[in-house]
């Protein structure tokens, strides 16, 4: 009978350290952890998707969800929308990370949910973490389980889900897109950090200016974690003033950040003089100084998705017709910022810039289609001449449709005819 008894003791001490070691975890867990938002009035910067009235939102509201997909950057509340919604739903929520979670972890989840749905007629939310991290294999280990709807799944990744989703899991899926936070968003999310008294900086007597609140916010570039992140180290690495209060300055953000005011100033003017020089160098068909200027701003943490939409842009506006290629190229780096992200992507960039500031320049495209635009505005009244339109009904080709037209691989020799309005008939835009 002693025996048993000392076994009881021993497991219930073990229960009981288990807890304590739980709500140790809880307390010393990272501020961007510690202050997950426990309703939506707490979710800052994504109404377009979370919003209230809108569809995921009303979704979530009624218990409703279909299998869903969370694309967007690090750091704008992905994993923090899967847990509100296990705070919101009656559903039994099952939570894993695709970076160290295989086969075996998810088929023993899906096993136990299978069994919650047989004996409680409960179903079971599944959210993977990163589950772009997951090859074939492992998605299609999903996709019988989500077709019967037996877990609502949940997956949230960084990266393209047309790239990276296999397609039948993804054609099962509702894909919402959230975007990176403004600075108005990650104001407000460093605000609660630091009036928040329980799982914040509340009691710590912490004086922060609104101008650099807004600096910590602004090179934080759109990710909460990193925001919040920047901020513990700054207010943990300074000293206390002779009043007892945390004082931070400018030099406090950046020295935690460990990014310099560079690329994203207050009002943004310098961010636009860089990517004028990234511009004004391509053009001026200086390729050592584009360069420079590329490494400028992704160094300093601009989005390698915004560059690659201006090279693109360049590569017709300012190459167009003189060198095709340059648009190829262009694209293709695009995509490769869209598939690997940084720094991986900083190559293709890198190749795309100096390609086209090598290329052969014209802006003859440019031109024509802002002259071509001009006339379209002005002449929207005009019809398509009928030997140009289709004479899809026998109405239509008694009226004249197609009469008249002639099908230029039928000839050899060269085929006159006119493809404008007779208003604009003999128009050159090239």
């Amino acid at each position: 009978m002693g025996n048993i008894t000392s076994v009881f003791v021993i497991m219930k001490n073990k229960d009981l350290f288990a807890a304590n070691l739980e709500e140790k975890l809880k307390i010393e867990a990272p501020l961007a952890d510690r202050l997950r938002p426990k309703d939506f009035i707490d979710f800052f910067g994504q109404d377009e998707v979370a919003g209230e009235g809108k569809i995921l939102r009303r979704l979530i509201e009624k218990d409703e969800l279909p299998s869903l997909i969370f694309w967007g950057p690090p750091g704008v509340g992905k994993t923090t929308l899967a847990r509100l919604i296990a705070a919101k739903t009656n559903s039994f929520f099952s939570a894993l990370s695709a970076v160290d979670s295989g086969l075996s972890v998810l088929r023993e989840i899906l096993s136990e949910a299978e069994e919650r749905r047989e004996l409680k007629n409960q179903r079971t939310i599944l959210f993977i973490d990163e589950i772009h991290r997951w090859n074939k294999a492992q998605q299609d280990a999903l996709l019988p389980y989500v077709e019967r709807g037996l877990i609502t799944l949940i997956g949230a990744t960084t990266e393209n889900p047309s790239f990276e989703i296999n397609s039948a899991l993804l054609s099962r899926c509702r894909v919402f897109i959230l975007k990176r936070l403004d600075d108005e968003a990650l104001s407000k999310i460093l605000k609660r950090a630091l009036t928040d008294k329980e799982r914040g900086f509340g009691l710590s007597r912490v004086e922060i200016s609104n101008d650099v609140l807004g600096l910590l916010a602004n090179l934080s570039g759109g990710d909460a974690r990193d925001a919040l992140n920047g901020l513990e180290i700054a207010v943990k690495s300074k000293f206390k003033s002779e009043k007892g209060k945390i004082i931070l300055n400018a030099d406090d953000i950046k020295d935690a950040l460990q990014k310099t005011h560079v690329i994203f100033d207050k009002r943004g003017e310098e961010f636009y003089n860089l990517i004028s020089a990234l511009h004004k160098s391509m053009r001026g068909s200086a390729p050592d100084a584009a360069l420079y200027w590329l490494a400028r701003m992704l160094e300093g943490g601009v989005d390698p998705l915004y560059v690659a939409r201006r090279v693109l842009r360049f590569s017709a506006e300012d190459i167009g017709v003189a060198d095709s290629r340059a648009l190829l190229i262009a694209d293709a780096a695009y995509n490769a910022c869209h598939k690997l992200g940084m720094p991986e992507c900083n190559v293709h960039l890198a190749e795309a810039v100096v390609y086209c500031a090598m290329a052969k320049k014209s802006n003859a495209l440019y031109a024509a289609y802002n002259e071509a635009a001009k006339d379209a505005r002005e002449t929207s009244h005009l019809g398509v001449p009928l030997h140009l339109r289709n004479a899809t009904t026998r109405l239509m080709k008694e009226i004249g449709y197609g009469k008249g037209y002639k099908y230029n691989p039928d000839f050899k020799e060269p085929v006159e005819q006119e493809f404008f309005p007779k208003e604009l008939k003999g128009k050159k835009y090239l």
